[in-house]
């Protein structure tokens, strides 16, 4: 249980968060849109997500909800068998694998209870902006990091 610990905890802080930001600045609606600049560079902005990664497949009709949901559901499934499996030497799979978990279950809950993902965090130079998101896809994306440093530094057999 100690795995799920981190994992639990990213999905907490991911579902917090989404729903203080998603209160506090609300929905932003084209010709009202109310933001809350950090830095030069980097502002807070809630956005609903009805698709994946970068908004792919947003405008697909509504069946992307289930399907993403379904997706989501399986990749969860599969991790929370496997990470047990996982031998403790390689710590950098493992990491990888909890906060993946975690990222996947924060966006799972919003997608199946409300149809999109609540994406707040903005980085933006200029004119030219990043895709919104949230704290569960930072937890994918250092997960991901993760799994490549395990891919460079772990060996079959050695670690």
């Amino acid at each position: 249980m100690k795995l799920y610990g981190l994992s639990l905890f990213i999905v907490l802080l991911d579902q917090v968060s989404k729903i203080s930001m998603d209160r506090w600045l609300g929905l932003c609606l084209p010709g009202r849109c109310q933001t809350f600049e950090i830095l030069p560079v980097f502002q807070l902005t809630v956005l609903y997500n009805q698709g994946a990664a970068f908004s792919f497949l947003a405008d697909a009709g509504g069946w992307q909800r289930w399907f993403l949901t379904a997706v989501s559901a399986g990749v969860s499934l599969f991790l929370i068998i496997w990470l047990p499996r996982v031998p403790a030497r390689q710590g950098y799979l493992k990491m990888g694998l909890i906060l993946v978990l975690g990222g996947a279950v924060g966006n799972l809950i919003d997608r199946a209870w409300q149809g999109y993902v609540i994406d707040f965090l903005v980085l933006h130079y200029d004119q030219y902006y990043f895709p919104a998101f949230n704290v569960a896809d930072a937890a994918i994306s250092v997960g991901a990091v993760f799994l490549i440093l395990d891919l460079i530094f772990t060996k079959e057999g050695k670690v």
